[in-house]
């Protein structure tokens, strides 16, 4: 089940009228917002709770901590979390944002950012990629996303009282490592992809079907240059020095997060290669065919060459023609088409053009 079908978990409703119209338990674009403590049931916090929480200065409670996650599909919605009482404005303004981009900032113990995620395609190979966004501090992680994002559907319903992290961060973490899950199936079906032609490639043996295994291989190398241009950006941030996390966080996002994403870039770089060669290597067979068959068409259009000139000269209207009287003309005129056609394949083989 995706993060689309959510609205049949527990949600905290702002507007008790809302409910009241049957439809979905939506209300500012807050899909969720609950309390997690480690060892313990999620508790769903009512409109007040999280009205008290957003405050500029709210009530923090010593144990645990809280989840608000949006969808800012509606601009009312954008319009809402644009101005979140509790966040600076450049950081509202980020999760506020529709736009595609990857990003990881922190100051102080805040902090916030936007990563990749799949769409909820039935099928994992058509699932486009597009981005969510949070802003966290140790008690308190706010996430927004404008599609519906599985992965963090599939966080949440992973917060069971012996799996909820001591802090927001194993939620990006969870998220992450569901991320490049996902990477790594589409790029072990990839390769499988490659196997295939290549065993075709290496056992064909008429070269007829090369145009297939082309395309086989550029739907391959457009997918993988797909996902590294998403993977390459989210290990780069990972590792600029210039990022400053608190302690707090710097395990699950720095080191974690690291060990999840750059394998996956190592595995990605490799399928580009293995493709690139096997592309290289369909090229050069698909120019050996199409010289096989000029060379055909060569050696025919050659050997034609004495029969075309034997036609040509005996369809000239002209008097006194060669061999015009008898009744066996055209044989001779074929027997001379023939002895050319032999004279001139037995110079190509000792001339060695054959």
């Amino acid at each position: 089940m995706s993060e689309s079908t959510a609205y049949n978990f527990p949600f905290t409703v702002l507007d008790p009228d809302h409910q009241e119209t049957g439809a979905p338990a939506f209300a500012n674009g807050l899909v969720w917002a609950v309390h997690a403590v480690p060892g313990q049931e999620l508790r769903t916090l009512g409109s007040a709770e999280v009205e008290a929480l957003l405050a500029p200065e709210r009530p923090v409670e010593s144990d645990g901590w809280y989840w608000l996650h949006f969808d800012t599909v509606h601009s009312s919605a954008r319009g809402y979390v644009a101005h979140l009482p509790d966040l600076p404005e450049d950081v509202c303004a980020m999760l506020a944002e529709t736009e595609y981009g990857i990003a990881l900032e922190a100051f102080g113990d805040l902090i916030w950012g936007a990563l990749p995620a799949f769409d909820d395609a039935l099928s994992e190979e058509d699932r486009d990629i597009c981005a969510w966004r949070f802003a966290m501090r140790p008690d308190l992680l706010i996430t927004t996303r404008r599609n519906p994002i599985p992965v963090l559907g599939a966080a949440y319903r992973s917060l069971k009282p012996d799996q909820i992290p001591k802090t927001p961060a194993g939620i990006i973490d969870r998220a992450l490592r569901e991320f490049t899950g996902t990477v790594r199936r589409q790029l072990g079906h990839l390769d499988d992809e490659l196997d295939r032609a290549e065993d075709v490639l290496l056992l064909i043996e008429h070269r007829s079907d090369l145009g297939h295994l082309g395309s086989i291989v550029g739907k391959v190398r457009r997918r993988a240059t797909e996902l590294r241009r998403v993977v390459t950006p989210i290990d780069r941030v990972l590792k600029d020095e210039d990022l400053d996390l608190p302690d707090w966080a710097e395990d699950e996002l720095r080191d974690r997060a690291e060990r999840q994403v750059h394998p996956a870039l190592d595995d990605l770089i490799a399928l580009q290669d293995r493709a690139r060669s096997l592309q290289d290597e369909l090229g050069s067979n698909q120019a050996e065919e199409t010289n096989r068959r000029l060379y055909i068409v060569s050696v025919g259009t050659t050997l034609m060459l004495p029969a075309t000139f034997v036609t040509g000269f005996f369809g000239m209207n002209t008097g006194g023609m060669f061999l015009a009287q008898g009744s066996l003309g055209t044989v001779e005129a074929g027997i001379v088409c023939f002895v050319f056609m032999t004279v001139t394949f037995l110079f190509m083989k000792v001339a060695r053009l054959l």
